[in-house]
Order: C-alpha cells, then structure tokens, then sequence
C-alpha cells in the first residue's frame, strides 16, 4: 500500500529546467521529512535535497544548491524538485525518499527512481 511514485524524468539540454515529482500514499505524509537521491551509473547514491515535514527548513546538495529547490504540498501529498540550470553531471537516476524517526522506531520509503538525462 505504500507507495513512491518519481515522475518528471525526462531527456533535457545543457541549461535546461525540469520538475520532478513525487506521489505519496499509504501513510501520513505529512509526518515524514522527504528527501531526493540520485545515483549515476558507477556511483553511489547521494544526497541531494531534503525538506521537513512542515517544510520549514530546506537543505541541499552543495553541488546543487542554488540551482535546485525543493518543496512540499502536505495536501496533495507531494513533493517536488525544481532542477534548473542543468548540467551534463546532473545526470542520474533521482529518487524519492520519505524519512521518520519516533522515540519507537525508524521509517524509510522509496520511489522507484526517475531518469534524468543531460545531454545536448
């Protein structure tokens, strides 16, 4: 039942913009901090962009920051990443992750992955 869905992935040119998306459902998304991954062929996942659950505080890649943003909509159970300024080493396949921490136990989500290509 719960599910990540990243869409948004697409082929894009140097300098170019795109938004990635990510649908949540089966739990409560509003209790959750969401976070963007990518991985590149070859290399490891790494952290891109996080949010709080309130979307109070928002933190980034420095290899990213000032070119991407994150946000959240609680109502519509989504979180976004708004990629502008692209570059061929943007290059990933991102993901969408849901993260909790309680006094009881951990909770971790993810999406299936979206593919980003920079190319001209």
């Amino acid at each position: 039942q719960v599910e990540l869905v990243e869409s948004g992935g697409d082929l894009v040119q140097p300098g170019g913009s795109l938004r990635l998306s990510c649908a949540a459902s089966g739990f409560t998304f509003s209790n959750y901090a969401m976070n963007w991954y990518r991985q590149a062929p070859g290399k490891e996942r790494e952290l891109v962009a996080g949010i709080t659950s309130t979307g109070g505080i928002q933190k980034y890649s420095e290899f990213v920051k000032g070119r991407f943003t994150i946000s959240r909509d609680n109502a519509k159970n989504t979180v976004y990443l708004q990629m502008n300024s692209l570059k061929p080493e943007d290059t990933a396949v991102y993901y969408c992750n849901a993260a909790r921490n309680t006094a009881f136990r951990s909770y971790a989500y993810w999406g299936q992955g979206t593919q980003v290509t920079v190319s001209s």
